[in-house]
C-alpha cells in the first residue's frame, strides 16, 4: 500500500509526476492575452521619465506613453522576426537586437562600434 498520497499506476491513473504543463488546456480555460501594455505601470513610466531628466509629469502622459512604446516595440520586434526567419532560428540573441537598432539608426550604448558581424543584409 503506497504512502504519502501516491497511488499505484493503473490504467486510468497518471500518478503525481505529471504536472499541468503536460495537459492540454481547453479553449474556454485559456488565458486571453490582452491589455498587456497596462503592465507598464505609472511608476515604471515615471522612472523612465526621471532617467530622461523630466521633473513633473502630466496625468494624460501615461496612456500616450504606452501607445508610443507599443508602436516602437512592435516595429523593433517585427524587424527582429524578419531576421530570425532569414537566419532560420527561433531564439533572439543580443546581436539581433543591436543589429536592428543600428539599422534603424539607434545605436545601443555599450555594444561595440555599431558594426555587427555575421549578418549579410
Amino acid at each position: 500500500m503506497p504512502g504519502k498520497g501516491k497511488i499505484l499506476h493503473s490504467i486510468h491513473s497518471r500518478g503525481l509526476g505529471l504536472g499541468k504543463s503536460k495537459e492540454r488546456v481547453p479553449h474556454r480555460h485559456r488565458k486571453i492575452l490582452r491589455d498587456n501594455i497596462q503592465g507598464i505601470t505609472k511608476p515604471a513610466i515615471r522612472r523612465l521619465a526621471r532617467r530622461g531628466g523630466v521633473k513633473r509629469i502630466s496625468g494624460g502622459i501615461y496612456g500616450e506613453m504606452r501607445v508610443v512604446m507599443k508602436i516602437y516595440l512592435e516595429k523593433v520586434l517585427r524587424e527582429i522576426c524578419f531576421i530570425l526567419e532569414g537566419c532560420g532560428r527561433k531564439t533572439v540573441m543580443t546581436s539581433d537586437i543591436v543589429f536592428v537598432l543600428n539599422r534603424q539608426g539607434r545605436s545601443l550604448y555599450g555594444f561595440g562600434d555599431g558594426k555587427t558581424a555575421g549578418f549579410a543584409y
